[in-house]
Formats: structure tokens, C-alpha cells, sequence
């Protein structure tokens, strides 16, 4: 038997139908990036988080840019954040000239730790960024509170947990913005690359609007205003759904060209009326696996804080014998993954900041122990148990 790490074409034939359409209908319609549809989209976003604001963008790498730039993060500024996380979490903060701060994490959640958040914090600290790593949250009550404590801000990375709770609350309603990312193998997944920001601070919001598209028009006269004082004499005319805007070639801040295509907007529209869905079948998913590992001596489980809804978008193990435990389970065709194989900490595109191995050592370990398992929500029960048995198999050879 086989049993992908991961199968989108079994997703795309629940959806088949309600997609063509709807991507015909988009073709017809001449209107392939912006307008209506990516509107509309934004808008059932905004209602389905809980927020005022739903910033549709290209990427979550984007989303995080974005949001630092709009919440005020620039050069010289320190952002705290964790290292086990994808690349961009950090390299977002990079771009904006900021300093990440790496803070270690929790053993059992795999989130940063906010114990240790404080005694990083210098006269440059700006931001914290927690990022809700896997689909289950950080826990944000004392990041909050050591936020404003320390007159910071709060900005989610919730890339990975889309539909995820903390004490009733979803992920992206946490703090001054939430970034996501709409990457295919994501739990709401686009059919290329796009992503939102989320957010309930009106002037943040028009500021996003203005810095994904060339600073330009109605928002971006308004942004520059809200950051300048600067009044431009801007008639707010232009359609929501028109093709041209007279006014787009008037242009007030350096800015991205980070739009969402319209074929991306009617894809997720559809696939958000399944999302609590399918992160349900994800749900009994991690407790099949946890019922059937959760005594296996050699594994060490996930765990989830009972104020936390996570949306498992991993389900990420521990294995001392990482590397031996992946080789087996891909000779028995049942696939594997590893995240993460490097720290952020000690990737080589940071080691201007001087860190070095053992100064975060719960995520060392992490990142030395970690197997991901098969958890699309189109699994079987025959290959969920194959994979259980093909990782007791393991033990049992091993010893």
C-alpha cells in the first residue's frame, strides 16, 4: 500500500464540480485579478475570523511583510520571535530591516515559549510574533500581557492555522493583525499562491491596502495621510469591481504589487464552506494517532492545551531516531516529512545575528526529533491503520 503525505487531487474531486464552474465563470468574465470575487472573498474572510478587516494578498510571506510595515516594524527595530517555524516568519521580519529575536519553545506545543519572551526584550523590541505553529496557537494571554506591559505589538502568524481557537477566539482575531497563507498544501489551500491579513484596526487596514498595491489611489492618499499628516484631495470614486481606476497611476508610498487573482478568490470562496469540515476529519485524525502512539514506547505525541483548538495542520511526533524512522516508513510506502531539518537560528542566512548550536535548545531538539505523519482529511481508516502499524513495525525491528 501507498499512503501519500499528502493527496490534493482526492480533495479536488469532492470539489470538482462547484470549482470548473466557477473558474469558467471567472474566465468569462474578463476580470482576472482584483474585483468582485476577490471582494467578496475578503469579506466572508473577515466574517468567518471575526474581524472588521480581511486584506486579501498574494502570499503569507506577503501577508507578514505587509502587516509588519503597516503596524510601523523598520529598520532597527527588534522583533521577537520563535525558531522553529518556515523561513519566512523570520525572513519577513529581515525585509522590513528589523532584527529578529529568536526566543526559545515549549516541548509539548512546539510553540514559542512566553516565559522566556521577556528577558529578550531590549529598548529596540517593537513586536512579538508568535506563530501558531501546526495548527494549534501560542499561547497569547501572557504574550499579550508582557505586550503591553512593554508597549508592544502582537502579530500572528497563523499561516498554518486557519480555523484554529484559543479560549473561543480564532486565530487571526489574536492581535493587531493575523497573517495567513493560502499555499496548496495549506488547510485552506488556493490553486497557487495567495494569502490575508486580518485585522480590526481601521488605519492598519487602509495602510495594508495601500502598501499591496503600489501605494497607489484612494488608499494610498489615505495611508499617507494616516502616516504623515500629509492631505491629498482624493475623490473616492472608483468601482470596487471596475477595471480601471483613473487614479492608480497617482502614487503616494514605495509600496508591493501583492494583488490575489480572481480564480484564487472564487477557489477559496468554495473551499471555506468545507474548511470546518475538513478540519474536523483533521481533528479525529490526531486522535486516532494519538489513541494508537500516544503509549508506543519511542514516540512522544503532541499535545494540546485544553484552551486550544488546533486545527492540525501537521501532526508532528517525537523520534529520537528521526532520519532511521522516515527511511522505514518510505520503504513501506507511507510517506513522511520533516519540519523542520534547521533552527532558524542556525540557518546560514542568519548567522550575521551570531547565534549559535545549544543557545535554543528545546528547539535543537525539535528539530532532531520531529516526523510528520499523513493527516489529509481524505485518509482512509485502512491506510490510517497501515501507518500506525508500519510505525510500531519500526520499534519492534529496533530493538
Amino acid at each position: 500500500m501507498e499512503v501519500k503525505i499528502l493527496d490534493l487531487a482526492r480533495q479536488y474531486e469532492k470539489i470538482q464540480e462547484k470549482v470548473e464552474q466557477a473558474v469558467c465563470e471567472q474566465m468569462k468574465s474578463g476580470m482576472y485579478i482584483g474585483g468582485k470575487a476577490v471582494a467578496d472573498f475578503e469579506q466572508k474572510f473577515a466574517s468567518y475570523i471575526g474581524v472588521k478587516h480581511a486584506i486579501s494578498v498574494n502570499s503569507g510571506t506577503d501577508a507578514l511583510v505587509i502587516a509588519l510595515k503597516a503596524l510601523g516594524i523598520k529598520e532597527g527595530d527588534e522583533v521577537i520571535t520563535t525558531p522553529f517555524t518556515f523561513f519566512a516568519t523570520a525572513e519577513t521580519i529581515a525585509m522590513t530591516g528589523a532584527v529578529p529575536v529568536f526566543v526559545d519553545v515549549e516541548e509539548e506545543t512546539y510553540n514559542i515559549d512566553p516565559n522566556k519572551i521577556e528577558e529578550k526584550i531590549t529598548e529596540k523590541t517593537k513586536a512579538i510574533l508568535p506563530v501558531h505553529i501546526f495548527g494549534q496557537t501560542a499561547d497569547m494571554d501572557p504574550i499579550h500581557e508582557i505586550a503591553k506591559k512593554h508597549n508592544l505589538i502582537v502579530i500572528e502568524d497563523a499561516c498554518q492555522a486557519v480555523g484554529a481557537e484559543y479560549k473561543g477566539t480564532k486565530a487571526g482575531a489574536l492581535g493587531s493583525a493575523g497573517c495567513f497563507s493560502f499555499f496548496p498544501t495549506k488547510n485552506l489551500g488556493a490553486f497557487g499562491d495567495a494569502g490575508m491579513i486580518t485585522t480590526n484596526d481601521d488605519d492598519a487596514a487602509v495602510i495594508c491596502r495601500a502598501l499591496k498595491e503600489h501605494g497607489m489611489a484612494q488608499n494610498g492618499a489615505k495611508a499617507r495621510y494616516i502616516l504623515h499628516g500629509i492631505q491629498d484631495d482624493l475623490a473616492d470614486t472608483a468601482s470596487a469591481d471596475g477595471l480601471y481606476n483613473p487614479y492608480k497611476y497617482y502614487n503616494y508610498l514605495i509600496a508591493h504589487n501583492s494583488r490575489m487573482d480572481a480564480i484564487q478568490a472564487r477557489v477559496l470562496d468554495i473551499k471555506l464552506d468545507y474548511l470546518d469540515e475538513f478540519n474536523q476529519r483533521r481533528t479525529n485524525i490526531a486522535a486516532f494517532y494519538e489513541a494508537e502512539l500516544g503509549s508506543c514506547d519511542g514516540v512522544i505525541t503532541p499535545k494540546v492545551k485544553t484552551e486550544r483548538k488546533p486545527v492540525w495542520h501537521q501532526y508532528a511526533f517525537r523520534c529520537k531516531m528521526k532520519d532511521e524512522m522516515g527511511n522505514f516508513l518510505a520503504s513501506k510506502g507511507i510517506g513522511s516529512a520533516a519540519f523542520y531539518p534547521v533552527p532558524l537560528h542556525l540557518q546560514k542566512a542568519f548567522e550575521y545575528l551570531g547565534y549559535k548550536e545549544g543557545d535554543l535548545p528545546v528547539a535543537e531538539t525539535l528539530t532532531k526529533q520531529t516526523v510528520c505523519l499523513p493527516i489529509f482529511p481524505e485518509l482512509t481508516e485502512e491506510e490510517l491503520k497501515y501507518v500506525t502499524a508500519g510505525i510500531r513495525e519500526f520499534f519492534e525491528s529496533s530493538r
